[in-house]
């Protein structure tokens, strides 16, 4: 059976990866599944930038197809960040918490007209031939005033969905696995790779 790795070592990524890609004719596997710990520097300044960056150093190392994500949030108030810079934009606290309670600093006196967001993926797969595919997949929503749902990780309990009336982190994992940006993204790989519907 074809090895696909994905080139991250976030556990909540890797869940989802593998719940979504739980069809695929092929074994998906993670960098904690080969016990890769190696720190891959991300110094590209869009989303783009940083999966490939990810996607060609593992796919270099293995010599298999990698594929690797980007991913963060996007918010119209705040000129789109957190953006590239979602993982850590409260600093040297870098966690969920402290990245959500700076969104809801800034955001405090932001009407709920103006508080239009998306979540952002982008993959981008190396094969092993070098062959390198890039797409990009969104989650459209909104920033609530606190945080809700226990559900989900990184922004999920901010992050508002007006179809559901609830925040992401409220949803069921099947849910959020139909409607998400990283389902996004991957039905739009899916497409690519012949696998999915053609629509």
């Amino acid at each position: 059976m074809k090895k696909v790795i994905l080139a991250t070592q976030n556990l909540g990524k890797i869940r989802e990866f593998k719940q979504i890609m739980a069809h695929y004719p092929f074994e998906v596997m993670s960098l904690l599944d080969l016990a890769d710990d190696e720190a891959i520097e991300e110094t590209g300044t869009t989303f783009e930038e940083n999966a490939l960056i990810k996607a060609r150093a593992i796919a270099l190392k293995y010599k298999v197809t990698v594929i690797a994500d980007d991913s963060g949030l996007e918010i119209d108030a705040l000129d789109g960040a957190p953006g590239v810079y979602s993982a850590r934009y409260a600093g040297k606290m870098r966690s969920d918490d402290a990245n959500m309670d700076k969104v809801l600093t800034e955001m405090v006196d932001v009407p709920r007209k103006d508080r239009t967001a998306r979540f952002v993926c982008v993959l981008a797969m190396v094969d092993e031939h070098g062959k390198e595919t890039v797409l990009r997949g969104t989650c459209e929503g909104e920033i609530w005033e606190k945080k809700c749902g226990n559900n989900g990780f990184g922004y999920d309990p901010i992050f508002y969905l007006p179809p559901f009336k609830q925040t992401m982190a409220q949803l069921s994992n099947v849910q959020k696995n139909r409607i998400s940006h990283r389902a996004d993204a991957l039905r739009r790989l899916e497409r690519i790779m012949g696998m999915g519907d053609d629509e």
